[in-house]
């Protein structure tokens, strides 16, 4: 593979603050990095034997970030809809996590999920699920970059018969990629109600040893809030502040019912958040407070987590919804405009990741993870505005380039390095016998 390549042929959204699009403009790529941004003319002089990427007159800008999924639940999409978080978590999905969920079934699960990711314009996803290394050697033979974990939970998980073996899990996940330049490990205590103080303070020291991300859940349903406030005497939010736990390295998924304590408390120790409004209104959990998340200062993305609860890893649906959701609820069309909504999905959900010095923006010295969103269809035409083109009419089947640190993952809507019929028929014919009463 060549380690030169010109995007060419769109407007690029180069997603640096203050910035406007450039019209008929280009990317230049080499070993892997941004070499040159502005007018195409300009970056094919600059470039004039690299390969070309035609972006044919559609939006060159930045890949999705979702920064908060579980990549092999892919496999329980449909399994169990129009429940409560608690019954659809411990009645059914950790049931069927326990039966169907191998390292062979993630490895299958993960290549799935990519491969919907990748079609959504994907370019990094925060997986926190089990058989970590597993997940991490899928996306690296992949290409798509990625946050990966081990589930740290009180109880066995399918990777991990007890809590310490889920820590030496971790453990050997970070060792495996601490330097990779794809895949980043973290550490993964799953929730402040599943995760005794002891543990939580384990997971948060392992975190600290090798500097890596710490995800958890927080705040997702009022239960939860309310079971530490009797048990504990604190919001979720404190209580994680009281243990330590909370600090710039730490991704707060969901974080729906959180108080202005809680916010400012998030904010003083500049924990980044992930929200998931697709999933939170799905499971009827509520709604997170995102414009006054984003009026505090937070370090915000959006994910989606995972495709049992959603059903789908679209992060630009869900954003598209968030943006409506909050005009109607607020009754101010003002709020989560255009092109805030697109710095969430790509330079905000690169920060809630601590990855904003390397992706989220087309920056020189940054990594090439970019897309290419096809503009020609009936549902966008006519084009006027960019920014509210992406927040209120693009769809992810109008993606139909992807690059990840230089290299093509999608061309021309074709996935690359996924054989996309292999995993399809696999994923089905393990989907018609996991079902209860199908053994």
């Amino acid at each position: 593979m060549s380690s030169e390549l010109v995007i060419h042929g769109g407007t690029v959204l180069t997603m640096e603050s203050g910035t406007q699009p450039i019209a008929n403009g280009a990317v230049g790529i080499r070993n892997g990095l941004i070499a040159v941004v502005g007018a195409a003319a300009e970056v094919l002089a600059t470039m004039p034997g690299a390969p070309r990427l035609d972006a044919g007159g559609g939006l060159i800008l930045p890949g999705f970030v979702n920064a908060h999924t579980h990549l092999a639940m892919t496999l329980l999409r449909g399994f169990a809809d129009d429940l409560t978080l608690r019954e659809w978590l411990e009645q059914h999905i950790w049931p069927a996590e326990r039966r169907l969920m191998s390292a062979q079934t993630v490895a299958l699960g993960t290549r799935l999920a990519a491969a919907e990711s990748l079609r959504a314009g994907v370019t990094t996803v925060c997986d926190m699920y089990f058989f970590g290394t597993t997940v991490g050697d899928v996306l690296a033979d992949i290409g798509l970059r990625a946050l990966v974990s081990e589930g740290i939970l009180d109880y066995p998980t399918p990777a991990a018969d007890s809590p310490e073996a889920a820590l030496r899990l971790s453990r050997e996940l970070l060792e495996r990629f601490r330097h990779h330049p794809l895949i980043r490990p973290a550490v993964a205590p799953h929730a402040p109600y599943s995760v005794s103080a002891a543990r939580l303070a384990s997971a948060a020291e392992l975190a600290e040893e090798f500097e890596a991300p710490l995800m958890i859940h927080l705040a997702e349903t009022r239960q939860e809030v309310e079971q530490l406030l009797r048990d504990k005497g604190l919001s979720p939010a404190a209580y994680l502040a009281d243990l330590g736990i909370l600090s710039e390295r730490t991704i707060a998924a969901h974080c729906v019912h959180i108080s202005p304590d809680d916010l400012a408390l998030l904010r003083e120790l500049e924990v980044g958040v992930a929200t998931n409004p697709v999933s939170n209104l799905k499971l009827g959990s509520g709604i997170a407070p995102l414009p006054q998340m984003l009026a505090a200062g937070l370090r915000v993305g959006f994910g989606t987590d995972g495709a049992a609860s959603n059903n789908t890893l679209d992060p630009l649906r869900d954003a598209q919804l968030a943006s409506l959701l909050y005009k109607g609820v607020t009754g101010d069309p003002t709020v989560l405009p255009a092109r805030k909504l697109i710095e969430l999905l790509t330079v905000g959900g690169a920060g809630v990741l601590g990855l904003a010095d390397r992706i989220g923006s087309l920056t020189p010295g940054k990594e090439a993870d970019i897309l290419c969103l096809d503009v020609n269809g009936p549902h966008a035409t006519p084009l006027v505005d960019p920014f509210a083109h992406l927040a209120y009419a693009a769809r992810a089947s109008d993606v139909r380039h992807v690059v990840v640190r230089g290299r093509p993952l999608l061309q021309d809507r074709t996935l690359t390095t996924i054989d996309l019929d292999g995993v399809l028929a696999a994923a089905r014919a393990l989907a018609a016998g996991a079902r209860p009463g199908s053994h």
